[in-house]
């Protein structure tokens, strides 16, 4: 199951590139008439509209397989009540490829606080309700209903985020792999360009989706204990040792034959190679870990036992740097969820190709005039990057991108501002963002690709930078140089998030930003000023933001200019406490910042957060009953009291602060003083707190004609970068 690393533009293409290219990928019958199709080989189903644009996930992907010589259709937010709209396009003759979109269906429908959302940025005119809970896996049984036969691919964030057996914050339950629920063929994970090239070649060559078994970056149902010719399977006890809750059955009991103890495999390996050079035993070894699966426990241990769901999640973690990273299989009843390691990421030539195909760069016309909120978001933005080795246990960029960076040529970035600048109705000289998941990690990497191979850490910058990471940002500030001098560009702005630990590193990128890249007011992301909520988070303390800020000040100033750090926090992340949050808030009032927008936070499937919320145990170190106890904000009232914290000057708050500053013998900070956090008085109309916010009153027990109470709905929209 070893891949062979095949560019993806060196194919030969498929027999339908006589057909030529599209203006846009057709989304019904009449465009495939007009561009003389009789059928589609491969139909996409997306819970976004269609806009044929490299930031969108469909037309990536439908770009990429049509340059490859295939015809691609989209059914684009389909009625998923019935199995009509899925008939759209007829069968396609090589696959469905099955996606919720740019976001996880559930974080897109749901607030924080699980309310439903009003609008949605990637429908028209934001309309709400385009688009099913779990749309994945509602898509692919209306897919499988539709068309038994035809072979089901799934993918996209929602995807990824549901490969294993998972904790589901929105029924606050743990849930089965997404794989048994969508009835899927195959699952692709991560950025699945590669996968998905290999992919369609072979089925269009006539193999069977069923025996393609070796396909990094993707995920299948097996019978229970399969596992290919020559492999051997290892539980994951011998990645981290976890400890029991309570006494329990072995966790880890198999049917097949365990693998050898250490003193066997040594005294095996002696005989074996006694005679052979170390160049020889190392590639025996090598071969050796490249050809084991590693067993997490399945999914009806995890769902019963909280200490063994945390250790899965560690293992997991620690086994997804593609250059070392082992085969995964969990038990799901009867049948297995196998995993292959992780998807190789694209070099810089690859890059360019997917980013140079020939993308309208607009809405299909079918939306008229509508306005869809995500598209004029981006629609003057480059995307120059993928990835983030930063490791942010609440950001769910590492457990879907990974943490490789893979970056675009600079002629590559620079021919697309051309494109925005000559193609893209309503330019006016303003490039909104040239960035990624983070805008300053660009080109950064390893310094050796050997230890980068070998390396299993979960973030490169925490709890201090590697010394071994290249942190150098000469190459974006020479790009940030050549791409403001194109002739029509006035304004090259960031408005990606700035990862400040890295930037202190080079003032001369910090003076470049401020002096030219910055208009008004920079996005950096401290989450919180504590230690014990930034060590669950995985983030540095204040002293890298206080350099941040003193040199980001002093260049504004030299440049003449008055701008503004705009910090982001996060409120009833674990491992917060609420003395944590008033230390917050008098920070917050000491140096004159009142949030508009805050962040509550969004336990998302795999992310490391998540499974300390669910666990209370954490996950970044070895995982036992007697480990480290995380506090959890869980209760609907606390979550608000950790929010309000965050905007201690709306009135609004005032009374669910008093009562808390009380509570922690804090009345101190109650009066009409500058010193104080809130004043004494209420200004009349504003403060109504419920009686029992945290009360779910069961619906038959609610007063005749009333409703049974709901907690307070939450303002706020997530971000985008930083969530699935």
């Amino acid at each position: 199951m070893e891949a062979q690393i095949k560019p993806i533009f060196s194919y030969r293409r498929h027999w339908a590139q006589r057909f030529g290219i599209a203006p846009f990928l057709p989304m019904s019958r009449e465009e495939m008439q007009t561009l003389g199709w009789d059928s589609c080989d491969i139909i996409i189903v997306t819970g976004d509209a269609y806009i044929d644009h490299p930031s969108f996930g469909m037309a990536l992907v439908g770009r990429l397989l049509e340059a490859q010589g295939f015809r691609l259709g989209i059914i684009s937010q389909p009625d998923w009540r019935s199995a009509a709209d899925f008939r759209r396009l007829g069968k396609p003759n090589l696959f469905f490829g099955v996606t919720a979109g740019n976001m996880d269906s559930m974080v897109n429908r749901y607030t924080a606080d699980r309310k439903v959302r009003s609008t949605d940025a990637y429908t028209p005119n934001a309309a709400p309700d385009k688009r099913p809970d779990h749309a994945v896996t509602v898509y692919s049984q209306r897919c499988r209903e539709t068309y038994p036969d035809a072979p089901l691919v799934i993918g996209s964030i929602e995807a990824s985020l549901r490969r294993i057996a998972h904790y589901d914050y929105w029924s606050d339950k743990m849930r089965r792999s997404i794989l048994p629920d969508a009835k899927a063929d195959l699952l692709l994970f991560g950025n699945a360009e590669r996968a998905l090239v290999e992919l369609a070649h072979r089925l269009a060559g006539g193999e069977n989706i069923k025996t393609i078994r070796d396909l990094r970056g993707s995920a299948f149902m097996a019978p229970r204990g399969w596992r290919p010719e020559g492999w051997t399977e290892a539980d994951s006890t011998s990645v981290d040792t976890p400890g029991a809750i309570h006494a329990r059955p072995d966790p880890y009991a198999m049917v097949q034959t365990p693998a050898p103890t250490a003193a066997a495999a040594a005294t095996a390996t002696t005989h074996s190679i006694r005679f052979h050079s170390r160049d020889v035993r190392l590639a025996a070894k090598k071969l050796a870990r490249a050809q084991t699966v590693i067993r997490l426990p399945s999914y009806e241990q995890v769902r019963e036992d909280l200490v063994l769901d945390a250790h899965a999640s560690r293992t997991f973690h620690l086994e997804s740097n593609p250059g070392n990273a082992r085969a995964l299989v969990q038990q799901h009843g009867e049948r297995d969820v196998w995993l292959n390691p992780p998807p190789l990421p694209l070099a810089t030539a690859e890059m360019d190709h997917v980013y140079g195909l020939p993308y309208a760069r607009a809405p299909h016309p079918a939306y008229g005039d509508a306005k869809i909120p995500a598209w004029e978001m981006i629609r003057f933005s480059v995307n120059i990057m993928r990835g983030c080795f930063g490791g942010c246990t609440f950001c769910s960029i590492t457990e879907h991108e990974g943490r490789i960076i893979q970056s675009r040529s600079e002629a590559s970035i620079l021919h697309e501002i051309e494109e925005i600048r000559d193609k893209t109705p309503g330019f006016t000289g303003l490039i909104s963002d040239v960035g990624g998941p983070t805008a300053n990690m660009y080109r950064m990497a390893c310094k050796d690709p050997a230890i980068e191979s070998a390396c299993r850490r979960l973030s490169c910058v925490y709890p201090g930078i590697c010394e071994n990471l290249n942190t150098d940002h000469a190459p974006l500030v020479g790009l940030y140089r050549k791409a403001r001098a194109l002739p029509g560009i006035k304004k090259v702005l960031i408005g990606s998030g700035i990862r400040y630990d890295l930037a202190v590193r080079s003032p001369e990128y910090v003076k470049e930003l401020a002096t030219h890249h910055v208009g008004g007011y920079l996005k950096i992301a401290p989450e919180h000023i504590e230690e014990g909520p930034l060590s669950k988070m995985m983030k540095p303390g204040l002293g890298s933001y206080d350099k941040f800020k003193a040199l980001f000040d002093r260049f504004s100033r030299e440049a003449g200019k008055e701008q503004y750090l705009i910090p982001y926090f996060i409120a009833a992340h674990p491992g917060t406490t609420d003395a944590d949050m008033l230390a917050l808030a008098l920070w917050l009032k000491r140096n004159g910042f009142r949030l508009d927008q805050v962040q509550t936070f969004l336990p998302a499937p795999l992310a490391l957060a998540t499974t300390m919320y669910h666990t209370g145990k954490n996950p970044l170190h070895k995982v036992s009953a007697t480990a480290e106890e995380v506090s959890v904000v869980r209760g609907g009232r606390q979550r608000r009291l950790h929010k309000a914290f965050l905007r201690y000057h709306d009135p609004e708050n005032w009374p669910l602060l008093r009562e808390a500053l009380q509570r922690m013998g804090r009345a101190d900070l109650i009066g009409n003083g500058n010193k104080h956090l809130i004043p004494s008085f209420q200004p009349a109309g504003t403060g109504k707190v419920p009686r029992r916010p945290d009360a779910w009153r069961p619906k038959n027990r609610a007063a005749p004609g009333r409703r049974a109470f709901a907690p307070v709905k939450s303002g706020g929209k997530p971000k985008h970068a930083r969530r699935p």
